[in-house]
């Protein structure tokens, strides 16, 4: 038996995230005052017609979520990138402007450059749109609760697949995806600077579950 191509031998490494590649959606929530938050996120996993959100614990997001029960997630397409870094590193969490050391990812937010932004609709150049179903308001508009079962789904007509009544065409569509804090489309390379990824992985480290990476002779 011949040994294998150098070029595909393995490495064994640790890294601090784990973001192979996901699709970008844009979760909309609506604050305790009735105001509208928006907030990028790429930890979605899509089975059939349901749908399964990775939040960190202590976002406004979260905490809108747990109160309300409702969200509305947007996808954006790949020609988007300017809107999601104008929201990368902003947060509606107002703690964060007095978080201390000890505070988890609430200082963390605090110390690489988050920025508290009460209108985060504005900052990103994005219009609110009132949803038919659900108290978040929308952008490009799906519709979800918290249990995350789809109640209404809106699509911009250049994206049907003609002759079908419910089918999207696959090469109309073209998702913006977030591989390790870069964003792409899916031509093979990125679509702009991503603002997040200005953030070492490492700085994450603290917040990922401890892998012991096993010693090989």
């Amino acid at each position: 038996m011949t040994s294998p191509s150098p070029s595909y031998k393995n490495d064994t490494i640790s890294p601090a995230i784990f973001y192979w590649g996901a699709p970008v959606v844009l979760i909309t929530t609506s604050n305790k005052d009735s105001t509208s938050n928006i907030a990028p996120m790429s930890s979605a996993f899509w089975l059939g017609n349901r749908c399964m959100l990775g939040l960190g614990g202590i976002s406004q997001t979260t905490i809108n979520l747990l109160r309300t029960k409702q969200c509305v997630l947007n996808l954006p397409s790949d020609d988007m990138s300017d809107a999601v870094d104008a929201l990368a590193r902003t947060t509606g969490l107002k703690e964060i402007l007095t978080a201390k050391p000890g505070e988890g990812y609430k200082y963390f937010k605090r110390m690489n450059g988050y920025e508290y932004v009460p209108d985060k609709f504005g900052r990103a150049g994005l219009t609110a749109v009132q949803s038919d179903v659900m108290a978040a308001d929308a952008d490009t508009k799906g519709f979800f609760t918290l249990e995350v079962k789809v109640v209404r789904t809106h699509v911009h007509r250049g994206i049907r697949m003609e002759g079908s009544k419910n089918r999207i065409d696959p090469d109309r569509w073209r998702p913006m995806i977030m591989s390790f804090q870069e964003l792409y489309g899916l031509r093979g390379k990125v679509v702009g600077e991503s603002v997040l990824a200005r953030i070492g992985e490492e700085e994450y480290r603290g917040f990922s579950n401890e892998v012991e990476v096993e010693k090989r002779n």
